[in-house]
């Protein structure tokens, strides 16, 4: 979106030059028009720098959250799995008085 922004920026600022260019003529470039406009562009191209570098940065970021989200994903699942073991390993807890019966059971 910046991209886009910064596209329609630079074209009005390319036709204010032309339109400064043509109002001042060839031998008179050196009018207030024309140094604010060299500084538009040269503001432009900062611009543009800068976004190139956060268009960098966040390809970075995402990457990262791409490793991070899959990885998250399988830890996830191994502590399911985990504690779906530890559910089915553990002993039942039974009274005295049922364990008794058990052992009457099977004998």
């Amino acid at each position: 979106e910046l991209e886009n922004q910064l596209a329609a920026k630079s074209k009005i600022l390319d036709e204010l030059k032309q339109n400064v260019a043509l109002k001042d003529g060839p031998e008179q470039t050196s009018g207030a028009a024309s140094l604010r406009t060299a500084e538009l562009c040269e503001m432009r191209d900062c611009v543009a720098s800068q976004i190139q570098q956060l268009r960098t940065s966040m390809q970075a970021i995402l990457q990262h959250w791409k490793l991070y989200d899959e990885a998250y994903g399988e830890v996830s699942l191994m502590i399911t799995r985990y504690l779906y073991c530890i559910d089915q390993c553990k002993p039942s807890v039974l009274s005295l008085e049922a364990l008794k019966n058990q052992v009457k059971t099977l004998q």
